[in-house]
């Protein structure tokens, strides 16, 4: 049954807390169907296909409404924007090689060919694909993520009506992905499992961020030294594997896309 207006708030729906506001919950709730996010409402898509605008698929909290409206309402942008739910094979979600100031590791893309889950495809005007861009650090020589075109068949973006993409943006992590121990990436399970993990298997990383991941996340919060300091030992304790996308990421760190259907 369709819920009406007054029911699709944010709240009502139980998607209203950021994971930047609390960084345990990262990557934060993700709606169960397609939906344009309208302010604080999560309103029916009268279409799923928005050519005049671009796909970037979203693998961590920028699947979340909250992270979104947080975004966009720090740069003053109301337009409403598109939440489509795909069906994607040949992206897993891995574990970012950098510690965010916001208090969290957060997920990268890597690439998985076997790998079928479904994520969503935000559909961006300039503005809003500028504030997501500013957010992951893209225009800054040392950001720590470089928005790539990951092109169709290698990757496989099919919409509910059957339509698929010929490709989509995605922010891959310029210094790679963490490992599992051994060759292969390690899967996203959760902050708060992720750091309990992490926290445990490095003693160094406790004596940076404390042992328990509330910890970590009060410490690591807007300490810019302090992230640094855990984003490089990442590499030193040989933690970091290559995502496989870096193929994709140009010099200017974007792709460039085909026509849309």
């Amino acid at each position: 049954m369709e819920r009406p207006m007054t029911e699709r708030t944010l709240e009502t729906l139980g998607l209203a807390e950021a994971p930047r506001d609390h960084p345990l919950l990262y990557p934060g709730a993700w709606p169960r169907e397609s939906g344009l996010l309208d302010g604080d409402r999560l309103l029916p898509l009268d279409r799923l296909v928005h050519t005049d605008r671009s796909p970037v698929l979203a693998v961590g909290s920028n699947a979340s409404p909250a992270q979104l409206r947080k975004k966009m309402a720090e740069s003053r942008i109301a337009s409403p924007l598109p939440m489509v739910r795909t069906r994607v094979t040949g992206i897993g979600i891995g574990v970012s090689a950098h510690v965010s100031r916001l208090g969290y590791v957060s997920a990268s893309p890597f690439n998985a060919p076997a790998d079928v889950r479904e994520l969503f495809v935000l559909w961006l005007d300039a503005e809003q694909l500028a504030v997501i861009d500013a957010s992951e650090g893209v225009p800054l020589p040392l950001g720590n993520f470089r928005r790539a075109w990951l092109p169709a068949p290698e990757v496989r973006i099919e919409l509910a009506d059957g339509v698929t993409l010929p490709g989509v943006y995605a922010y891959v992590n310029r210094r790679g992905v963490l490992h599992n121990g051994g060759s292969e990436p390690r899967t996203h399970p959760g902050q708060r499992r992720l750091l309990t993990e992490l926290l445990l298997g490095s003693a160094r990383l406790r004596r940076l961020f404390g042992v328990t991941p509330e910890e970590f996340c009060a410490r690591a919060r807007a300490d810019r030294r302090l992230c640094e300091q855990g984003t490089r030992l990442f590499a030193e304790e040989k933690l970091v594997t290559a995502s496989g996308l870096e193929e994709y990421v140009t010099v200017q760190g974007t792709g460039a896309p085909p026509s849309l259907p």
